[in-house]
C-alpha cells in the first residue's frame, strides 16, 4: 500500500530535474569566458518518459499503447557544433540568465504545488479543523 500518491513522486522527480537544470545553467554561466567550453542542457526527454513510465496502465485491447520502456534517468546534453564566441564558445549568456529565471519560476511553482499537497494531507489528519 502507499501512503501517498503518486503525485508526490511526480513532483519529486521534477524538483530533481529543476535542481539539476539549476546546476547546469549555472555551470553554463561560469564558463562563459571558457575557450571551447560547450553550453550543456538538461534532456527533458528522459524526465518526461520517467514520469509516463511511472503510470500504470493495463492494456485491455491489443490496439492499445503500451507505456512501459526502460530509460535512464535525466541527462546532460552538449551541443557540439555550436559556437557563438570567437575562442569556440557556445555560451550565449543572455538565453542562460533568461533560462535561469524561467527554471527558477519553475521550482518555486513546483514548491507551492507540494505545500498545497502537504497542507491538504495535514488538513485530512487533523480532521478538517
Amino acid at each position: 500500500m502507499n501512503l501517498f500518491s503518486t503525485t508526490f513522486t511526480s513532483l519529486e522527480n521534477a524538483l530533481q530535474y529543476a535542481s539539476l537544470r539549476q546546476k547546469v545553467i549555472s555551470n553554463n554561466i561560469a564558463n562563459a569566458d571558457t575557450p571551447n567550453y560547450k553550453a550543456q542542457d538538461v534532456s527533458f526527454k528522459n524526465v518526461l518518459q520517467d514520469s509516463v513510465d511511472s503510470i500504470k496502465t493495463y492494456r485491455t485491447d491489443p490496439r492499445h499503447f503500451d507505456f512501459s520502456t526502460d530509460t535512464a534517468g535525466a541527462s546532460i546534453v552538449t551541443e557540439p557544433n555550436v559556437t557563438y564566441n570567437n575562442n569556440g564558445n557556445s555560451v550565449d549568456v543572455d538565453t542562460e540568465m533568461a533560462n535561469l529565471a524561467s527554471n527558477q519560476i519553475y521550482y518555486e511553482s513546483l514548491i507551492e504545488l507540494e505545500k498545497g499537497k502537504l497542507s491538504s494531507l495535514l488538513n485530512v489528519v487533523k480532521g478538517g479543523q
